[in-house]
């Protein structure tokens, strides 16, 4: 049986230097990529605000003020009760769901704010108030400005 030159294979020599290219390309690119999570999580919060910002704004256009620390962020799914009432309550609601911040923890809301008309805020990732980095409290107000 002749072989034909047109049907050779790679040579070992051949492989090697494709795997030794490749693993000098991950050496370079992998650090750039890992440790991003914490950078993602913390522009997906910052999406995640502005989303309930203006649900927030929605809610008071509609009836012309925002709900209590006591209705919280659920007034805008569902029609709260208690003071103040909501006259003009969209029976649509203004989310389909309230999201926990992507650390899994509630956003915290208290209204009246302190920086503004109401307050919202996560704590991070490490879920209490202070913190540096990705650990550092994320504030609506930080966010919209």
């Amino acid at each position: 049986m002749k072989k034909n030159p047109s049907q050779r294979g790679f040579t070992l020599i051949e492989i090697m230097v494709v795997l030794v290219i490749l693993g000098l390309l991950i050496a370079i690119v992998a650090p750039n990529i890992i440790g991003r999570g914490d950078e993602a999580r913390v522009t997906a919060a910052e999406a995640q605000m502005r989303s309930i910002s203006n649900a927030l704004d929605l809610y008071r256009l509609d009836n012309s003020h925002y709900p209590s620390t006591q209705q919280g962020l659920e007034a805008l799914v569902s029609k709260p009760s208690g003071s103040p009432e909501p006259r003009n309550w969209n029976p649509d609601g203004y989310m389909k769901s309230v999201p926990a911040d992507p650390w899994g923890s509630d956003y915290q809301y208290v209204s009246p704010g302190t920086e503004g008309p109401y307050d919202l805020y996560s704590f991070g990732s490490d879920g209490q108030e202070g913190g540096d980095g990705d650990a550092a409290d994320i504030s609506v107000w930080q966010v919209r400005d």
